[in-house]
């Protein structure tokens, strides 16, 4: 579904014609018909949408389109993508699509939608890219690895690594990577995987920590490596074992509001809270309300919890 709007991609799942998962139908809710029906010699692993563009990512291709006339505007050839891992970013201003650019590596393409042509390419990860998302003004790209154990941030303009957060120490699949909404930098990244658990790291606490610390011969000698390691542990918050393990599931932040409060010697701290979604392919539908700060423990409780499958939504 593009936002809130009526209009929807579908595609199918079938062995009939018309629900066949090398068609994609653009169909609108409200008057009960299709827009615009897409062929293409391959099963669609991935559709993505905002206002302007249309992108369709098959297993070696993807396909971008301009969504108001529903016309081709560029085709990349992309490496075997079986799973049809991308990222996308809604923001029409700063558009870039991102795609796995290598089978053995986790490399990701950078690809500028607005002017149709690469960007650039980022060495994220040692092993395979298993999940990645942009920011929602795409500013940032968020990539974890299929070993699952470390998540870094980049900074797109510049292919920059930006932060460094393990997750834990034993593998794990990353199932989802998402952001929180933000015209800046994201306050927040959450990120769900086979352990069950929902992870959150706070990225505007963590740059606001680093302005304080003072800078010095020691600090400059230090590889930004090492640094990344050094990371304070309250800017990643786990909510354990709150999904079932093993089982696929996504997780996102409807949004995050930075509360600053006044010290007793005078300076202010910052305290974030979130509304935490959480969705799993067995229909399990929960919403977390999360409060986090450095000078506080992490406070989250569940607020809504129902299985779509039996319960729908009021």
């Amino acid at each position: 579904m593009l936002y809130s709007t009526s209009l929807l991609a579908i595609v199918g799942a079938g062995e009939q014609p018309a629900l066949s998962p090398r068609r994609l139908c653009l169909f609108n809710t409200e008057t009960g018909a299709a827009v615009k029906e897409l062929n293409f010699a391959t099963a669609i692993l991935a559709v993505r949408l905002n206002r302007k563009s249309l992108v369709v990512v098959l297993q070696d291709k993807a396909y971008i389109y301009d969504l108001n006339k529903v016309s081709i505007l560029d085709t990349i050839d992309t490496v075997p993508n079986p799973k049809g891992l991308c990222a996308f970013s809604p923001c029409q201003d700063n558009c870039y699509l991102a795609l796995p650019a290598s089978t053995d590596k986790g490399v990701v393409l950078i690809y500028n939608v607005n002017e149709l042509h690469s960007h650039c390419q980022i060495n994220a990860h040692k092993s395979p890219l298993a999940a990645m998302v942009l920011s929602s003004n795409g500013s940032h790209i968020a990539t974890a690895s299929e070993q699952g154990t470390v998540i870094r941030v980049y900074l797109v303009s510049q292919a920059s690594k930006e932060f460094s957060f393990r997750r834990g120490t034993s593998p794990a699949a990353i199932y989802s990577l998402s952001f929180g909404p933000s015209s800046q930098v994201p306050q927040l990244l959450a990120a769900t995987s086979s352990s069950g658990s929902v992870h959150i790291f706070t990225l505007g606490l963590l740059i606001t920590d680093r302005k304080k610390k003072p800078t010095g011969l020691l600090s400059a000698m230090i590889p930004g490596s090492v640094n990344d390691a050094l990371e304070p542990s309250y800017h990643h918050v786990v909510l354990q074992n709150v999904l079932p393990s093993k089982v696929k599931s996504c997780a996102t932040i409807q949004n995050d509001i930075e509360v600053s409060t006044t010290q007793e010697i005078g300076s202010e701290a910052s305290t974030l809270r979130a509304c935490i979604h959480t969705i799993t392919y067995n229909g399990y539908y929960n919403t977390y309300r999360v409060t986090l700060g450095p000078e506080i423990s992490p406070v989250w409780n569940l607020e809504r919890e129902c299985n779509l499958l039996t319960s729908p939504l009021e």
